[in-house]
């Protein structure tokens, strides 16, 4: 693993605490929704597609993009819900 994609992960993380910080304090639900949209987006980006080795390249990249579409929907969810 390279630095630049630990970077990726360790911010991609940073904003999901931040989202679930924001929640605690204010109880508005659409954060929720944003977090989890975020570290789907993080899961899928570099988790799954730069550090997890699959023996078909096709199968992981529809996992990875599944996992980012969905974080994708959540985030959208989160700010038609704002």
């Amino acid at each position: 693993m390279n630095l630049v994609i630990i970077i990726h992960i360790l911010l991609g993380f940073i904003l999901v605490y931040f989202a679930i910080r924001a929640y605690k304090r204010s109880r508005y639900f659409p954060m929720v929704y944003l977090a989890a949209g975020f570290l789907l987006i993080t899961i899928g980006d570099t988790i799954i597609g730069d550090t997890l080795r699959f023996n078909h390249e096709e199968s992981k990249e529809l996992i990875e993009e599944g996992v980012e579409i969905a974080g994708f929907v959540l985030v959208i969810i989160a700010v038609l819900k704002s």
